[in-house]
This record gives C-alpha cells, structure tokens and sequence, in this order.
C-alpha cells in the first residue's frame, strides 16, 4: 500500500506476509516534502515482526531517518521484533545516534527475543574480553622489549609519573589512611570492650591495616585519582589524533604511552601501601590510647606480637598487583575512547568503575589464594 501520491516523492510499501510485516521504502525522501506516517500505514494491524528494507531510494535525508525511528520506537513501545539488517550499515549507524540523543520512556526495550539479547550481551562480552587480553599481551611484550633494550625507554616519564601517582597521593591517601584506622578502632571497640579484651584492639588494627585495608583503601584512592588521569590524558591524546601520529611515525603508543605509567604505579603502589598501613596503625593507637587507656608501648607490642613480615608482605603484594591493575584499566579504557569530549568523559568513568571491580574480584582471589598458601 503505497503512502504518497506522487512518483518521486517518498514512498512506503507494506506488504504482510503471515504475521511479518514487510515494509519497503523508495522514491525521494526530503525533509522538506511531507513524508508518510507509520501509524497511517498501520492502520490498526499489529504484526508481531516488522522487516525494513530500503528497496529504490533515490535521494534521502534525515527524513528518511526519522520515519525508521518512528517505526523502531513503536516496536519498542509494542514488544514487537524489528528486523533492520537489510538496512545500509550507514542509515543503521545513523539511526543508532539519533536513538541515543533522544531520552524515551520505554522502560524495558521488547523488540528483540530474549535469546538474542543474551546472544548480542555474549557477544559483546567475547569482544570487550579479545580486547583487554589484545591489550595485556602488547604490555606483556612491551616489557620484554624494554627488559632487552632499558636504554631505548622513556625514564624521565616514568618518573615524571611516579612523582604525580606517588608524591602528590600523599596528603589523599594520609587522610583515607587515618580516617580508615580511626573508624576500625572505634568499631572495634564496640565489641571487644564487652568481653574485656581492649588490648586485642591492636590485633585488629595491625592485622586489618597491614593485609587488607591499606592496600585496599590506596587502590580504591589510585583508582580514583591516577587511573582517572590516565584515561582522561589518553583520551585527550586519541581525540586529538595525537596518538594516530605517534602509530604513524612507528611509535608504539604501549611502549610509548602505556608502560611509563604501568611501571610507575607498580613501583609507587607497594611504597603507598605500606604509608598507609603506618598511618592506619596510628589512627587505631591514637583511638585506643583516648577510649580504651591503652599505651601506645603497649598497642605497639601487641601489634608485634600478631603481625609479621609475612602480613606485611601479602599486603605489599596485593599492593602491586592493584597497581598494575588501575594503570591497565586507565590506559585501556583512554585508548578505547571516542575521539569527542563526551567519548572522554565515558572514558574516565568506564577508567574508574572497572579498576575498582577488578580490584575488589582480585582481593578475593588473593584472600582464597594465601589461605590455601597458609599466608
């Protein structure tokens, strides 16, 4: 059923074939001339799948576009399945943006069965998954390359980096830190003055500060702080096709870009933790001295007495690894950005939430880890 009179104005045909609608679109479409209406083609039916295809199109504008949006926003709101593959990959990428600044109050998008749904997310995890290991392994090689030629690599960087991820957390990560150690101190009171074991309070916090929080608390800050940074600066750099120039002249941008930064949190973390875990410890004795009476001579040997260098050294551990993992999701997520403002702020988040995720999934296999070590 033709939807305009003229010859070589826009035209829409619909043909139903059982319950799929197939829905072809020719002549001329111009935002200037009227274009059909997709509730007036309807006319009432409610097919349960509707196939767009684009059959003899002379010219198009956004006319033509906003009538497929029209007609992918009713099977939204109608749960109906909408089959857009026969469109141009240019008009469907097209399409895709116009969705996307435009707000709908569709609260649930039923146009696509479940299967596909959880195809497309599989998918899409598969992809994001070949990318980040794509990424992981380059670093893997760009340390080699830099383990056989030390020379050839950027040191003024890294420490450029170290000092901005190191020396400038300091007056961050002291207040976190002691805030973190004052808080487990006062919580942990609650508790152990009811059974009269004040002086445990120092187990608590040496053993919680040393092996968990202080890694934990100055990932979490890093994460924040530099891993934000760093997708942020690549971002800008990739927008501003800084990067391309670099791929161009037969720069690598891993080697250049990424493994300064990775290298000075590997080595800044580990030395943060270990401020942190003294700062925490001060925060729980200061605590303890004021509510529970306790020395601090005596906070410090009975903290002594539950926590060794092995407590110490699985919190460094963890420290570096965290490290390695904020500086991966902020370079990665910089290098992935879009070459826009709003691509880099997307990116500066996606930084953030990631390195935090990957954090916490790590911290858990490293507490299942050195239990079955006995660490």
């Amino acid at each position: 059923m033709p939807a305009s009179p003229g010859p070589s104005s826009a035209r829409v045909t619909a043909k139903a074939a059982g319950d799929v609608l197939e829905v072809a679109l020719s002549g001329t479409w111009q935002i200037t001339e009227p274009r059909p209406s997709w509730a007036a083609l309807l006319n009432g039916s409610s097919p349960a799948r509707v196939r767009l295809r684009v059959a003899e199109v002379e010219k198009w504008d956004s006319s033509l576009l906003l009538f497929l949006f029209e007609a992918q926003q009713w099977c939204r709101a109608a749960g109906v399945y909408c089959e857009a593959d026969a469109l141009p990959e240019k008009i469907r990428t097209l399409l895709v943006q116009l969705a996307a600044s435009h707000e709908t109050s569709v609260p649930f998008d039923r146009s696509e069965s479940f299967l596909t749904t959880v195809g497309v997310a599989t998918q899409d995890v598969l992809v994001k998954g070949r990318a980040i290991l794509h990424f992981v392994g380059e670093c893997v090689l760009g340390a080699q390359r830099l383990a056989r030629s030390p020379r050839k690599f950027r040191w003024r960087d890294c420490l450029g980096e170290m000092q901005q991820c190191g020396a400038m957390a300091l007056p961050i990560v002291s207040l976190v830190s002691l805030l973190v150690g004052v808080t487990l101190a006062y919580t942990g009171s609650i508790v152990l003055r009811q059974y009269g074991g004040d002086i445990y309070i120092a187990d608590l916090i040496g053993l919680s500060m040393v092996r968990e929080m202080g890694a934990m608390m100055t990932a979490v800050v890093l994460a924040g702080r530099t891993g934000a940074a760093f997708a942020a600066t690549l971002g800008n750099m990739k927008a501003n096709e800084e990067i391309d120039a670099l791929e161009t002249l037969g720069i690598p941008a891993v080697q250049f870009l990424v493994l300064p930064r990775l290298i000075a949190l590997a080595v800044m973390m580990p030395l943060l933790a270990l401020y942190a875990n003294a700062l925490g410890i001060l925060g729980g004795m200061l605590v303890a001295y004021g509510l529970l009476a306790i020395p601090p001579t005596a906070f410090w040997v009975e903290m002594l007495s539950i926590v060794d260098l092995t407590d110490i050294a699985t919190g460094v551990i963890k420290a570096g690894a965290f490290g390695l993992i904020v500086g991966l999701s902020g370079c990665l997520r910089g290098l992935q950005s879009d070459r826009s403002a709003a691509g880099v702020g997307r990116a500066t988040t996606s930084a953030v939430v990631t390195a935090i995720l990957l954090i916490i999934i790590a911290d858990a296999i490293f507490a299942v880890l050195f239990n079955v070590l006995g660490l």
